[in-house]
């Protein structure tokens, strides 16, 4: 379903020009002809629900457009995964830091791919949040010892589109393994967001918790389909007996 015409963005504001100029893309930038190339057109249908600001100037590679979180499960992930700093250890194009950068204090936001860190800076301007995201170009399992933070989400790489044709999803298949990613993050925090196909295997998350701790497993639907899930650790899990969401953060920060 596209946004009417009427509530599209129909000029690009002065900072928005601005933020073009500034970014320096490389001159081999893949531009999409999305009229010719029929296996991206689904992707091009869906943009106002990958960026609500898109017609602003977002820009996304081909992996872009298909690994970005869709904002609206990007929002209610960073609104309970809210606490100082969160790291978001495979940023991509921004989508995820984006909205953290709306519920945290600071996103510690990191890319093996420095083109991925140049999209990603270019979106955050266009929100206006760029000021509280740092940025880092590395691999963040060798960078994980070295980062200081409240919590972290994990969004690896899911292997491609390919990836929905799985019965099931076994992140020891990923690359990098599913379980060296969670171990690298439990360094840094016990509080962490994992993002994941809808047919993971749950047996998997639940042993990342670890003996006699907990995991709960959310299911993230676009309309009334399950477009994937994400399992929450330590102080991201939601106790309903917690009176308010400051004591589920106070809880993150102690």
């Amino acid at each position: 379903m596209e946004i009417p015409a009427s509530q599209k963005r129909q000029k690009k504001s002065k900072d928005i020009k601005m933020v073009e100029e500034e970014e320096d893309f490389d001159e081999d930038w893949e531009e999409i002809d999305f009229d010719e190339d029929e296996e991206m057109q689904k992707y091009w249908r869906q943009r106002y629900f990958l960026f609500s600001r898109f017609d602003d100037g977002i820009r996304m590679d081909r992996e872009g457009w298909y690994s970005v979180t869709p904002e609206i499960i990007a929002q209610h992930i960073a609104e309970r995964c809210r606490c100082d700093v969160i790291v978001d250890a495979f940023c991509g194009v921004g989508g995820n830091s984006i909205q953290f950068a709306q519920y945290c204090k600071k996103v510690i936001a990191v890319d093996i791919q420095p083109e991925k860190i140049k999209l990603a800076r270019h979106n955050a301007r266009i929100y206006g949040v760029d000021h509280k995201i740092e940025f880092l170009t590395g691999d963040f399992l060798e960078l994980a010892p070295t980062i200081k933070a409240d919590g972290v989400f994990l969004s690896p790489p899911w292997g491609g589109p390919e990836y929905n044709s799985r019965k099931v999803f076994d992140i020891q298949k990923m690359t990098p393994n599913g379980y060296d990613i969670f171990e690298a993050a439990s360094k840094i925090s016990s509080h962490i967001a994992y993002y994941l196909p809808r047919m993971s295997e749950h047996k998997q998350l639940a042993e990342l918790a670890g003996p006699g701790n907990e995991v709960e497993i959310e299911q993230n639907f676009m309309g009334k389909y399950v477009k994937a899930l994400t399992a929450y650790y330590g102080g991201f899990i939601f106790h309903p007996k917690r009176k308010s969401k400051k004591e589920q953060t106070d809880q993150i920060e102690d």
